[in-house]
């Protein structure tokens, strides 16, 4: 039987090549740097879209003639990063990695120095992070759809952990309270891992992770996942079940990672740029290191990826005002 590890890296690689064979993206547009280019990292070193983002810039050097920087600019949930961005020379050609959290910002906070859709445009799409609903297992509930019951009786008390309020697993949450008609108590912690460790310790009833962070909890036993929340199950844990699967609907949540730049950049660097990237998420090398990460390619581009873009803000406000 293929291990985890392999079937996964054996599901990017066939995305991947469908990818390939669809958009036929052979090579970058022949747009010539003169300088080295800049990628802004909103967040802290070390976090997944750092590595990524180190991943990307180590291939995309070679690839496009010219040094790729990487500068992290954490703070305000990704809003110093975007900022600093948009206030770099166009002619920089400076790369702002974003996660999900890049369209949560609108939704949470009322004064924006900037216009999501209007001043950024969406370069490419790099990967996602299926979200699991984890349980402890000692819970004795295997089936979601039996969790889902029990959690919608009157008296019903159950909680949920999280990395903070208005984080990706917090909105997660969110979001499963209002498509499964439930109500699941939200306790935010310092970090995604505390959270998961306290469902783990029996302290907290259901958590929210990337599959990657949960996985270890699995395999030792500590927990026991009920739903992956993705549209598709995982190439990991393929036995696991989709919350749609259960008949709530087209639910749908993942964490996604991508590239946007000013809006202003011209046209012909964000099709050289976003050619670029797609020939890096093609690179075997690339596709191990995304696979050791839990992650899925995603392929959107530009105008597509805009349109995706624009519906994850349009979901995480509607996510938003619904638990007002």
């Amino acid at each position: 039987m293929l291990s985890l590890h392999r079937r996964l890296k054996a599901g990017i690689a066939a995305a991947l090549f469908l990818a390939g064979s669809s958009q036929a993206l052979a090579a970058p547009a022949p747009v010539k740097f003169d300088a080295p280019l800049r990628i802004i990292v909103p967040f802290s070193p070390g976090a997944l879209i750092d590595i990524i983002a180190r991943i990307y810039a180590e291939k995309l050097g070679p690839l496009l003639g010219q040094a790729v920087v990487v500068e992290n600019k954490p703070g305000a949930g990704g809003l110093v990063g975007a900022q600093r961005t948009l206030n770099e020379p166009v002619d920089k050609n400076t790369m702002l990695f974003v996660s999900s959290s890049y369209v949560v910002i609108p939704a949470v906070n009322d004064k924006m120095p900037y216009d999501t859709l209007k001043d950024f445009s969406g370069i490419a799409a790099i990967a996602s992070s299926p979200t699991l609903i984890v349980v402890n297992r000692k819970n004795p509930y295997d089936k979601l759809r039996d969790f889902v019951d029990a959690a919608r009786r009157p008296d019903a008390r159950f909680t949920y952990g999280s990395a903070g309020v208005n984080s990706a697993t917090d909105l997660v949450g969110r979001y499963f309270n209002q498509e499964a008609g439930v109500h699941l108590e939200h306790i935010p912690y310092k970090g995604v891992q505390e959270g998961v460790a306290e469902v783990a310790a029996g302290r907290v009833d259901v958590s929210f992770p990337p599959i990657a962070l949960a996985l270890p909890f699995i395999q030792s036993g500590q927990l026991k996942a009920l739903a992956v929340t993705s549209p598709k199950r995982s190439a990991l844990l393929p036995d696991t079940p989709t919350v749609a699967e259960i008949g709530l609907g087209n639910f749908d949540y993942s964490i996604w990672y991508g590239v946007v730049m000013n809006s202003r950049t011209a046209p012909a660097v964000k099709q050289a740029l976003a050619d670029a990237i797609a020939q890096v998420s093609r690179d075997p090398a690339v596709q191990e290191q995304l696979t050791r990460q839990g992650l899925v390619p995603d392929n959107r581009q530009l105008k597509v990826f805009d349109e995706y873009i624009a519906r994850e803000m349009d979901k995480f406000n509607k996510i938003l005002k619904a638990n007002q």
